[in-house]
């Protein structure tokens, strides 16, 4: 089968189209035709900082993480799918699991669901990473009926759909972004559009909880954004952060009772642990995209399998707006 692999990492590594074996899937795997797959941050760094991060296969290494296809075999041991299905996963492209940019992967089972039924490959594949890491965050911080959320990056890949979901689970919602683009984004999903560049965070907590601060902040941002989740959540709230590998002064978190929760939705992967609890979340996302609750925004551009290269750029730029898809 045909598979774009790396030789070597750096920012302008080029991924080189290669003739790989087919794999055949091994007890509790599936193996699956991709029919797309799609790009995230986390793909790009791998890439660029190779052996850097924990986290990268060895050269020649195949990364992509997201799929959506059909099942072509099911390996031993496996319920609850069968030869034809439409799926979806994030199951690949990092330690010694082979990634997506290929034409077959041989999931672990438990990293993967049937696809929603009303969403098309190019949806479904935008999906599995970003869904998991927005829903893991929402359910440990609590997020319930009633309680205003806030979402930092709303019209990126992880925010724009932690915001749908908050909304879905019955929160009133507000969302950061950074330009008239972002911001029309985040009014169309349902929410209540803040624009970070002109607002400060002390003016619309007061605009818009009164001064009291937001029950839940769910940060894709992160980094040194972080102390403006702090400053924006209510005594004893919580802040759900994607990206926190960073130093910062606790002070503020301290003084105002502060749950954190960091998210790392790789974990069940690089470590083998828990890994069903993705294909559980998978199941219920699906069933909240079923539902009417999540449809995931995808760039305008399109790419080929072949074209990856210029999809990571696309990524990279900051220009798109939305998954960026590859259709395999």
């Amino acid at each position: 089968m045909k598979a774009m692999l790396l030789n070597e990492y750096g920012d302008s590594a080029e991924f080189k189209a290669t003739d790989v074996e087919q794999p055949q899937p091994a007890a509790g795997h599936v193996l699956v035709k991709i029919a797309a797959s799609s790009v995230n941050v986390v793909d790009t760094m791998i890439r660029g900082m190779g052996p850097a991060l924990p986290l990268s296969p060895e050269t020649p290494a195949r990364l992509g993480m997201d799929f959506a296809g059909v099942v072509e075999a099911v390996g031993e041991g496996v319920d609850g799918f069968s030869v034809g299905d439409e799926v979806y996963g994030c199951a690949g492209g990092l330690t010694t699991l082979p990634g997506t940019l290929a034409e077959y992967i041989s999931a672990d089972a438990r990293l993967m669901a049937r696809k929603p039924s009303n969403l098309s490959m190019r949806e479904a594949a935008a999906l599995p990473l970003v869904a998991i890491t927005a829903y893991e965050g929402l359910q440990r911080a609590g997020v319930k009926a009633g309680q205003k959320v806030l979402v930092h990056g709303g019209s990126g890949g992880v925010g724009h759909v932690a915001l749908q979901l908050a909304k879905h689970f019955g929160a009133d919602v507000y969302s950061t972004g950074g330009g008239d683009r972002q911001t029309a984004l985040i009014t169309e999903l349902g929410a209540t559009a803040i624009n970070y560049k002109s607002e400060e965070v002390d003016a619309y907590v007061a605009k818009y909880t009164d001064g009291a601060g937001f029950d839940v902040v769910f940060d894709s941002v992160g980094g040194a954004n972080m102390l403006n989740s702090f400053q924006a959540a209510t005594l004893n709230g919580h802040v759900a952060s994607t990206v926190s590998l960073c130093e910062l002064d606790l002070t503020l978190a301290h003084f105002k009772g502060l749950s954190l929760h960091v998210v790392f939705m790789l974990i069940p992967m690089i470590h083998d642990h828990k890994r069903e609890a993705h294909a559980e979340i998978l199941r219920a996302v699906a069933a909240i995209a079923e539902a009417g609750g999540l449809k995931p925004i995808l760039d305008t551009n399109r790419y080929t399998l072949e074209q990856v290269g210029q999809a990571y750029a696309r990524l990279q730029s900051g220009e798109g707006m939305g998954k960026v898809v590859l259709d395999h």
